[in-house]
């Protein structure tokens, strides 16, 4: 099956069975979103979803936070990953919402990208999401369902990732394409022991073609194994009855 084809039967599975698919981080505007999104790096979205109602209900607002300390925020967030980064990213991200830009989440990667706790991945977030932006985030969900679909070629690196989607998904497909990569490779496609036998993308996946493809080889190397041992066996036992026979006649 070629690239092409994969891309086709991606878009048109998803499109059919998730069409309103989104993110299942809980906020209620593009601040809080901002903070979630840099919250659940290297994060669950089950963890972030328990810790900001009330990281949102002591700092409603950006001057809010921007008011606050690293150390303040650090009690709200401590259960998180890197906590202690974080909580000075969030300040910092905050201070500058306010000074720089009137306390509203600009658009634009550039932008963005400005803000401390904010990389490429957490500025694609807030582009698609908020600003309903063509652009495709690439987290560790992505990256790997990508590659293990066959989406991805020799693609070693996020950007490389976020590159080849971007060039090959039909141009309204990308900020909803990042939401079905994620849920799949949450639910499906885990890390370890991914889900292949419910899996209901299996039969255009590359990597289900070949794990296939190596268990066939696996089963057939055992059998052939197993045949050669039988044939060995069989061998030794027709050595043992033809001494036997010529014994039974050497004596008699």
């Amino acid at each position: 099956m070629t690239k092409k084809d994969r891309y086709k039967h991606f878009v048109e599975y998803f499109s059919k069975h998730k069409p309103d698919a989104v993110t299942e981080l809980h906020y209620s505007n593009p601040y809080e979103l901002l903070v979630a999104v840099i919250l659940s790096a290297q994060c669950t979205d089950k963890r972030i979803n328990q810790v900001t109602p009330a990281l949102f209900e002591r700092f409603p607002t950006p001057g809010a936070l921007a008011a606050s300390t690293p150390e303040e925020v650090f009690n709200y967030i401590r259960s998180v990953s890197y906590p202690n980064n974080k909580a000075k990213h969030l300040v910092g991200m905050a201070k500058m919402l306010v000074e720089l830009f009137n306390g509203e989440v600009p658009s634009g990667l550039e932008y963005l990208q400005k803000l401390p706790g904010v990389g490429r991945k957490t500025a694609n977030v807030i582009a698609s999401v908020v600003f309903d932006e063509q652009a495709i985030a690439v987290d560790t969900h992505v990256f790997r369902v990508a590659n293990r679909i066959g989406l991805t070629t020799s693609a070693r690196t996020p950007l490389a990732v976020e590159k080849q989607l971007m060039k090959n998904l039909p141009k309204d497909v990308p900020g909803i394409a990042h939401h079905w990569l994620i849920l799949h490779g949450r639910y499906i496609c885990v890390a370890r022991n991914p889900k292949c036998e419910i899996c209901p993308i299996s039969w255009f996946c590359k990597y289900y073609e070949q794990s296939q493809t190596e268990s066939a080889l696996k089963k057939a190397e055992a059998l052939k194994v197993k045949k050669v041992k039988e044939q060995k066996k069989k061998n030794a036992l027709n050595k043992i009855s033809r001494e036997l026979k010529k014994r039974s006649v050497d004596e008699g």
